[in-house]
């Protein structure tokens, strides 16, 4: 007891006696200061006295499309994270292939009584789906909020990353390295992301290339699947075009990107370059480090949680989309155009 006390009190910058005082529930001690207590007993791990627990505020219910790909589970545990700190308990539920839909799964959660929703990359970036599942939920009196993926025929606040600004980083440093035949391999083009990610990359490619709208969207863009193979399959088509450079719409994409350039004998970075997008977790350590423009997964979840509790709270945010500008994290897997014919 005496090592943990001294370890609260460290991480907190209180005294042992202020420690234990909080930890007893006794009076005197500033809400701010028993507020610092409580969260260095979070961050070190150890539970709270069942005294200083607080009573769940309600259930949110969090959908996401899948886990697989590692930048929803990081998401994911971002809002989960938040929503704990102010006393609501999060609910995750998944859309798996051939299991619960976004509807199914919203119906489940409205029949549960949740607080509200945060969807994430849901059918509101889909630009073929009916956006009225969405109004039928705001007429159930149920706040949510919306991320990855604008719509303006929808009335809800959004939380989205800058994909123009993406395109525009990872276009700009492989152009600085000297590649001018530079590919972008990304998801179905009916997707609201997609269609930006390719607007910022037409867009630079025609500033710093001198290229046709035309040209680079034909010759230049290859839409397939958000997996590993489906970079794979891209980047093949592109490589067959004789691009030098890559740029993917997620680092799943990037991975697979690599692996087809192997398959063809090419070094990544020496015979191609490959960039990413999320940085999702231990994409740092793959072979070669990857290169990626780092989506800003906790400003981005903190603030759908900071706005949905605002709409619980009965304070709305405006029907607006909120922006996050992304970073470009350079690691191993872009390097100088090769000196080759």
């Amino acid at each position: 007891m005496t090592a943990r006390l001294a370890d609260i009190a460290a991480q907190a910058g209180v005294s042992e006696a202020t420690v234990s005082r909080v930890l007893n529930g006794k009076p005197g001690v500033a809400a701010a200061t028993r507020q610092s207590v409580l969260a260095a007993l979070d961050v070190l791990g150890y539970e709270r006295p069942v005294r200083l627990r607080r009573r769940s505020a309600g259930l949110v219910g969090l959908i996401t499309p899948e886990l697989e790909n590692p930048i929803f589970p990081a998401l994911a545990q971002v809002i989960g994270q938040a929503l704990t700190r102010q006393g609501y308990t999060p609910v995750l539920a998944t859309q798996t292939p051939g299991g619960s839909t976004e509807d199914e799964l919203t119906e489940m959660l409205v029949d549960r009584g949740v607080s509200g929703i945060i969807f994430v990359s849901g059918l509101h970036a889909d630009t073929s789906a009916d956006t009225q599942r969405y109004e039928q939920l705001r007429a159930q009196d149920v706040p949510f909020v919306l991320v990855d993926g604008f719509s303006p025929k929808v009335r809800a606040p959004f939380i989205s990353p800058d994909d123009r600004a993406a395109m525009r980083l990872a276009v700009t440093h492989l152009v600085s390295l000297g590649h001018t035949r530079i590919g972008l391999a990304l998801g179905p083009k009916r997707f609201v992301p997609v269609q930006r990610k390719i607007e910022g990359f037409v867009r630079t490619m025609q500033e710093l290339l001198a290229l046709s709208p035309d040209e680079i969207e034909t010759d230049l863009v290859q839409h397939s699947l958000y997996t590993l193979e489906g970079g794979q399959a891209a980047a093949a088509a592109l490589l067959d075009r004789g691009c030098t450079a890559i740029a993917c719409a997620s680092d799943m994409m990037a991975l697979g990107a690599i692996r087809a350039a192997r398959q063809r004998g090419l070094e990544v970075p020496d015979d191609v370059s490959v960039v990413g997008f999320d940085d999702s977790p231990l994409i740092a350590f793959t072979d070669p480090p990857l290169t990626t423009v780092r989506k800003p997964v906790p400003a981005m979840g903190q603030a759908a949680v900071r706005t949905l509790l605002e709409e619980i709270g009965g304070t709305p945010a405006p029907q607006s989309e909120f922006v996050f500008m992304p970073e470009l994290v350079v690691r191993g897997s872009t390097a100088s155009v090769p000196r080759r014919p």
